[in-house]
């Protein structure tokens, strides 16, 4: 990668929130090119590099190895802090139409909200439970949705999963009472308005095959569309600030 297309890359991060690398081929070539943008980080498994491919046993899971719709949702919340960027390699893209990486600012969302949703989300602290723990042990964190660090920039927290269901990959069909939930009644209604936004204003990226997409974690909200190409395969990064 040239300095100049660096920059330009570097540039799409800062004022959209995400870029998209091409011709990258190779697990090595994924790794050089995204050390140019952060650490290398492990990841839920111990591991720099996830597989993300459909496998049997998650039929009826909103779960990245199942070909299920992926509602909307920041990566590892629950880690302190999250990865501040998220990348994605296209080893084979779907060639069913679908299985899009759809992305949308979330400072957007939170800046359209009224005053009391917006403390909510910055004064109201939540358990980010389940598997997003980073090493902090079964309870995770217990943060606000959306926390101003020390030098003055918010890192945002979000799973509609969490906010609706209780469970970060609940099953399909996940009925929970609102008493139940994070931020019960209130925090449902705030994940069905981010959803809503999600919808209207999301950029829908299929990653060409041998290319890596990346994009501000701490920043812009994601989710994926449902698929039925099982041969789909992309391989993730998490990565931290250099």
């Amino acid at each position: 990668m040239t300095i100049s297309t660096l920059g330009l890359h570097t540039q799409e991060l800062f004022e959209q929130g995400y870029t998209l690398l091409s011709g990258i081929t190779t697990d090595k070539e994924a790794a050089e090119a995204l050390r140019e943008f952060g650490t290398l980080m492990p990841q839920y498994d111990g591991e720099l590099r996830y597989q993300v491919k459909a496998a049997p046993g998650f039929e009826d899971r909103r779960y990245s190895k199942s070909t299920n719709t992926i509602p909307v949702h920041t990566e590892a919340p629950g880690w302190n802090p999250p990865p501040r960027y998220l990348a994605l390699h296209c080893r084979v893209q779907a060639q069913c139409g679908s299985g899009h990486t759809e992305l949308a600012d979330a400072y957007d969302f939170v800046a359209r909200l009224g005053e009391p949703e917006r403390r909510v989300m910055s004064d109201k602290s939540i358990d980010w439970v389940g598997h997003n723990t980073g090493g902090t042990g079964s309870n995770g964190i217990r943060r606000p949705a959306v926390e101003r660090t020390a030098d003055g920039r918010d890192i945002v927290r979000f799973s509609y999963n969490l906010l609706t269901a209780g469970h970060y990959d609940p099953p399909v069909d996940a009925d929970v009472p609102p008493e139940q939930l994070p931020l019960g009644a209130l925090g449902r209604d705030l994940a069905v308005r981010a959803e809503k936004f999600f919808r209207t204003n999301k950029v829908s990226v299929l990653i060409p095959q041998h290319s890596v997409l990346i994009w501000d974690n701490q920043r812009m909200l994601h989710a994926r569309s449902s698929y039925t190409d099982v041969r789909r395969h992309l391989t993730r990064y998490w990565l931290g600030t250099v």
